[in-house]
């Protein structure tokens, strides 16, 4: 499970799909695949998470990396960049942004 934290040494990408209704669950399955059977496995990942938008029309992406070069040798990879081909055929577009974090809140 992700931990926001302001002071944690880690890089954090947001990634946000677009797609129709009718290839969110298709989007989603491909991205669940990645994760499970590659991205998970790859060095330096920390954790994931998965986000679908009531209308079915946008997925969240949030990972946490220990490293930006380990999110970036990862994307870069063989087996990630042939996944990616395939999950741009399911959207309309999407964009992976490193972050840091700013600020946390609970109640």
């Amino acid at each position: 499970m992700p931990k926001i934290a302001k002071t944690a040494d880690i890089q954090t990408v947001i990634t946000t799909f677009e797609m129709t209704p009718g290839t969110c669950q298709d989007l989603l399955e491909a991205l669940e695949g990645a994760y499970s059977e590659f991205i998970s496995k790859q060095p330096g990942f920390i954790a994931a998470g998965l986000h679908v938008n009531d209308a079915q029309t946008r997925i969240a992406n949030y990972s946490q990396w220990r490293r930006r070069e380990d999110f970036m040798a990862m994307l870069r990879s063989p087996e990630m960049r042939e996944r990616n081909r395939k999950i741009n055929e399911l959207c309309r577009s999407f964009e992976p942004v490193m972050y840091d974090v700013a600020e946390v809140f609970e109640g």
